[in-house]
């Protein structure tokens, strides 16, 4: 490096980078360090490339590794770069583009060094070598300033401090890339760590008053969705539209932690990574799930997470209770709105989740929201296409609306809302539909794609347990959505009748043959019989609660009414047929004195008059057992406990 643009391939043999991590102590006050700080690198654009210049760094870093105890190089270089930082927001008002650029491309040296530390040692070598000083040959001072967590500090005020400029864009970037880079340590150890240097640094002492601000900014990053400044207004030269070289070699460690944020993604397809328009934001949205979702240290709750818990809109006037620390406000309407836009990628849709399951503030606001289709479309479309996401993203998709159905006034003003030409369903042109049955449309989808490719049972329990919760407020069903509510139905009566069939040739073949283990059918059919009966119970709560809502669905029920006469007498579900049976033995007799060779439109008219002679008082109103589930399967609530399962 130096001077000039320097090339992966020269980078074992630059002469700056062999001083830095050689047996030759440098001062930080020696005019080296402009040398060295005075580079620019064409960034890389593909991961083959980063994986290049780890490689062609590693022998340059490990050389550091060795030599730093007796050097204190690594120091010396952090205390360049914290002394810089603090003329930073004085460089940014003047435009000194030079100042900044070095700044820059020293913390892009300290992260690359601190990735490699990171993945090479424990946490306490990693901390001695922040310790190491020019002295004698591995000496270190426990009273010396501690660097890295004023290195942690600078990091924050950067980020929190550093106004948004043109020049300024690149290093606010980094800086965020840098920290989590550093709070990637989870990822080389296979217990949850509860008092990490994480923990040490950044829940306590001089970092933890940052909480609050830091938070905030994140968040306000991720909605403005800022862009890259062009080309012509880089500190240095660019040759990508992605961000730096620094936010290539973090979004790489940040795609490490993802994968192992336990959402279901182990063995799960990976998810595509589309071209990001705005790194800051991606980048600010990676840290703050990271930070949110630490562990709390063993004496110490998440200052991150509870900052998340407790912030409120600007236009609440109320004061925070003394008992909430770290609590802030934020515009909810632009964090609603950047919301909405931004579900394409799993870590916006995971900060959804967090955001309802955790911030009650947020959720009172969404669930009053009068255009929630701007919020509920995004999710049904990530549903719609299962095949093409990856599993957590999906389960993700699916808990946000569990958390939404829990909410009687959500469920009832979704059939309310009328949609126009829905263009991405494709089974069927829709002109016209409520978002309520487009929302049953896509969850039965859901199911059936899970019954026939991936058999996840929570997958199915949870799209059902959505079913339910809406259930008792399903309005003007749509006749393609009350189709479909009884052709999953059919196609789980067809299937029990399959594994029963099979049950029973496999018990015949065993009166023949002891030796052969039987195929374990009891379990597989207690599985098909407790779906049907959430099926029945899902039908049972409609017919109860809102039958005249829905002549639609009661026009299927009687077209496929030969269905449910097996679960009539079945013991599983005597108790659940009974206000079926009722409603289909009532409308079957109104149609039969109505005569023959009735039009569609005929029938519904005899239905919708039938629902008024009908007394209300001969439906048993029952609970919908188990089915009202609370978000029944929280995926261990989502809360990203980093159990590291790999390496960046």
């Amino acid at each position: 490096m130096g001077s000039n643009s320097s090339r992966i391939g020269d980078l074992p043999k630059n002469e700056y980078l062999k001083k830095l991590s050689g047996t030759e102590s440098v001062s930080e006050n020696d005019p080296f360090w402009n040398q060295l700080l005075s580079f620019s690198f064409p960034a890389p654009t593909s991961s083959t490339e980063l994986k290049l210049l780890e490689e062609a760094t590693i022998s340059v870093c490990r050389s550091l590794v060795e030599n730093n105890p007796r050097t204190g190089n690594l120091g010396a270089l952090i205390k360049v770069f914290l002394s810089r930082t603090k003329e930073l927001k004085l460089s940014a008002e003047c435009q000194n583009h030079i100042f900044i650029w070095q700044t820059h491309n020293a913390l892009f040296i300290i992260c690359c060094l601190l990735k490699v530390f990171i993945c090479e040692m424990s946490e306490e070598e990693l901390q001695l070598h922040f310790t190491y000083e020019e002295k004698s040959p591995g000496n270190y001072s426990s009273d010396s300033e501690d660097l890295l967590e004023e290195l942690l500090c600078c990091l924050m005020q950067l980020i929190t401090d550093i106004p948004l400029l043109d020049i300024t864009y690149e290093i606010s970037v980094e800086a965020i890339s840098t920290m989590v880079v550093f709070l990637s340590c989870q990822l080389f150890h296979k217990e949850v760590l509860r008092q990490s240097i994480s923990h040490k640094y950044l829940m306590r002492g001089p970092c933890l008053p940052y909480t609050s601000k830091l938070v905030k900014t994140l968040l306000y990053n991720f909605i403005r969705q800022e862009k890259p400044p062009p080309p012509g207004a880089h500190v240095f030269p660019q040759q990508s539209d992605g961000g730096g070289l620094l936010y290539g070699l973090a979004s790489g460690v940040a795609t490490g932690l993802w994968t192992v944020f336990t959402l279901g993604g182990v063995g799960s397809k990976a998810a595509a990574s589309p071209e990001l328009s705005s790194p800051l934001a991606n980048q600010s949205l990676l840290l703050l799930l990271v930070l949110a979702n630490l562990t709390d240290a063993s004496d110490v709750p998440n200052p991150y997470r509870q900052a998340i818990m407790s912030f409120k809109n600007t236009q609440d006037s109320s004061p925070f209770p003394s008992s909430i620390p770290h609590a802030f406000q934020i515009n909810f309407n632009s964090l609603y709105t950047a919301l909405c836009e931004q579900q394409t990628s799993d870590q916006a849709t995971l900060l959804l989740y967090t955001l309802l399951h955790q911030n009650s503030n947020i959720r009172t606001y969404m669930l009053a929201r009068t255009d929630m289709e701007n919020l509920v479309l995004p999710i049904l479309e990530i549903l719609y296409h299962v095949e093409e996401r990856n599993s957590h993203h999906v389960y993700m998709a699916l808990i946000i609306l569990l958390i939404l159905t829990e909410d009687d006034g959500f469920n009832r003003s979704i059939h309310e809302v009328i949609l126009k030409n829905i263009t991405w369903y494709s089974e069927r042109v829709l002109t016209e539909i409520s978002l309520g049955s487009l929302l049953i449309l896509v969850v039965i989808r859901t199911v059936q794609y899970n019954m026939t490719r991936t058999r996840d049972k929570y997958l199915h329990t949870n799209c059902l347990a959505a079913l339910a919760n809406m259930s008792a407020q399903f309005r003007s069903l749509h006749q393609y959505a009350a189709q479909r509510i009884i052709s999953l139905f059919s196609l789980l009566s067809k299937k029990h009748n399959k594994v029963l069939e099979q049950a029973t040739q496999s018990l015949r073949g065993s009166l023949s043959s002891n030796d052969v283990p039987l195929p374990d059918y009891a379990q597989d059919l207690n599985v098909i019989e407790e779906v049907i009966r959430m099926m029945l119970e899902i039908i049972n709560s409609c017919l109860t609660n809102s039958l005249h809502h829905n002549p639609n669905l009661v026009y299927a029920l009687l077209y496929k009414r030969d269905l449910f006469e097996q679960f009539r007498t079945h013991p599983s579900f005597q108790d659940i047929m009974q206000n079926i049976d009722l409603v289909i033995t009532f409308f079957s007799s109104r149609l039969l004195q109505a005569g023959a060779e009735l039009s569609v439109e005929r029938v519904l008219e005899i239905i919708k008059q039938g629902v008024v002679a009908l007394p209300k008082d001969r439906l048993k109103v029952t609970l919908i057992e188990d089915l009202l589930y609370t978000r029944c399967f929280e995926i261990s609530r989502i809360e990203i406990q980093i159990c590291g399962r790999g390496a960046a």
